[in-house]
């Protein structure tokens, strides 16, 4: 059903002895894209990765896959990459690479032409007949995601995709996961601590802590929410000069020192309720020399920390 989401998560609970890894979590996700989870360490997301690839099950709740309730019989239709890795250190890289194409279901033919494509595209092609024990870590990882894509999956999920990789191959995997959200037939489930390519690459995201949902939305409007009416403005006085000439009409919430050439500094601050904009900078202008003043735009690594903080003073 193309109106479904990929995934729709409902009260999912799980617990391990004493321990609540995942308490009433519940999001969409919606089909094709690139849809971030996120969360510190042990906060459930690799249990939570675990039940859609069928290795665990929830004690409560349910996940439906393309608007069925996931089953076994849809894991060809899915592609995985864990976080910890494991390639047959004995087998040849090609065999295995064959044999890991075959348990999804494609046949030889099809799975050596399309691997070939790929070895090919990420340079892997000089080691098809080498032993897995002789590649380095960085090619075993290339290796392990080709095969996470290779049978073109509805859903591929992604953890810690570009850890270990050196710039050059990182933007290699980067660039694959465009190609794919661009072609609409992959829906990306990618979770990391890597903020940069949340921002770089994500719709939407959802953010755990302590096994628990405390954010979800599309990047976009999570920015929005977390600017919080806050402006950043450049200068050209001193920082005591532009403090008093601020005085009551802003809360100012950080000065960093001379960031350009010019000796200019740049503040972030947040007006006073009721307050005017553009009546403002007209006001603030004649005290002080501004050089820009725009809405500041949080980063997704700033909007992780306020949310994950907020739950611990809510539970304090």
């Amino acid at each position: 059903m193309h109106d479904s989401p990929a995934l729709d998560l409902i009260d999912i609970q799980k617990s391990f002895g004493t321990h609540l890894a995942l308490d009433d979590v519940g999001f969409q996700v919606p089909q094709q894209g690139v849809f971030g989870l996120l969360g510190p360490n042990g906060a459930g997301k690799t249990t939570l990765l675990r039940m859609l690839n069928g290795i665990t099950a929830p004690d409560r709740g349910s996940i439906s896959f393309f608007g069925e309730s996931l089953s076994r019989n849809h894991l060809p239709s899915i592609g995985y990459l864990p976080e910890e890795r494991g390639l047959y250190k004995s087998m040849r890289v090609g065999e295995q690479a064959m044999y890991f194409a075959q348990l999804r279901g494609m046949d030889k033919t099809d799975a050596r032409s399309k691997l070939r494509n790929w070895f090919e595209r990420l340079e892997v092609d000089g080691w098809w007949n080498k032993e897995v024990s002789e590649v380095s870590k960085g090619m075993a990882q290339k290796i392990q995601f080709i095969l996470s894509v290779l049978h073109e999956p509805k859903l591929l999920i992604l953890d810690e995709p570009l850890s270990g990789f050196d710039p050059i191959n990182a933007q290699r995997v980067r660039d694959v996961l465009t190609e794919l959200k661009s072609q609409g037939q992959t829906t990306i489930l990618l979770s990391t601590h890597d903020m940069g390519s949340v921002e770089e690459m994500c719709d939407e995201v959802a953010l755990l802590n302590h096994g628990k949902l405390v954010l979800q939305g599309a990047v976009p409007d999570l920015r929005e929410a977390a600017r919080d009416g806050r402006v950043e403005v450049t200068f050209r006085d001193s920082v005591m000069e532009f403090t008093v000439a601020l005085g009551a009409s802003a809360e100012l919430i950080r000065v960093e020192e001379e960031v350009t050439f010019n000796g200019e500094r740049r503040a972030l601050l947040r007006l006073r309720d009721g307050t005017d904009q553009a009546e403002w900078l007209h006001w603030i202008s004649r005290h002080v020399q501004l050089t820009s003043c725009a809405p500041w735009q949080p980063g997704m690594r700033e909007i992780f920390i306020q949310a994950v903080d907020h739950q611990l003073k809510d539970k304090s």
